[in-house]
């Protein structure tokens, strides 16, 4: 009670509640890059896979790759010493091979570390709604009790 003065009790709960919002606001921003990531993740495997296996086998060959979601066509790869990697925002980039491991292999590890990283923040966002839930809870508890006592005070 020396803590929280009388009438700033709402005044307390209302400045807790909009501090649990936003909380819960950076949480949520924080989910979606979390999703995105994991997202990335399986592709840039899947294009360092691919590239391993050109530098690998320096011969031609035949693959299937995706035009869009639901088309897919046959294509041969000759030899080659050069790659072209679409790096987003529709900007593709050619590297050599060497680069272009080098690249997906630090853009892999790079994911990686950050989706970790998104679940230490992650975590730690958790506790701190969980502590703001409680905390308005006690306030408004405590606010009732008083309230209630003040009501009943005279009548007894």
């Amino acid at each position: 009670e020396a803590f929280l003065p009388l009438h700033k009790a709402v005044v307390s709960t209302q400045s807790t509640g909009e501090q649990l919002q936003k909380y819960k606001y950076m949480e949520l921003n924080l989910m979606q890059r979390k999703k995105r990531l994991r997202a990335q993740v399986p592709d840039i495997e899947k294009t360092l896979e691919i590239v391993n296996h050109m530098l690998k086998k320096q011969e031609e060959f035949q693959t299937h790759f995706q035009l869009s979601d639901q088309v897919h066509a046959l294509a041969t790869v000759p030899p080659t010493d050069r790659v072209c990697l679409w790096l987003g925002a529709n900007v593709m980039l050619e590297y050599s091979i060497d680069e272009a491991i080098t690249l997906l292999t630090k853009n892999l590890n790079t994911a990686t570390v950050n989706a970790d990283q998104l679940d230490d923040d992650l975590g730690y966002l958790s506790n701190q709604i969980t502590t703001m839930e409680v905390n308005m809870a006690r306030v408004y508890n405590w606010d009732f009790k008083r309230r209630k006592a003040i009501a009943e005070g005279p009548a007894k």
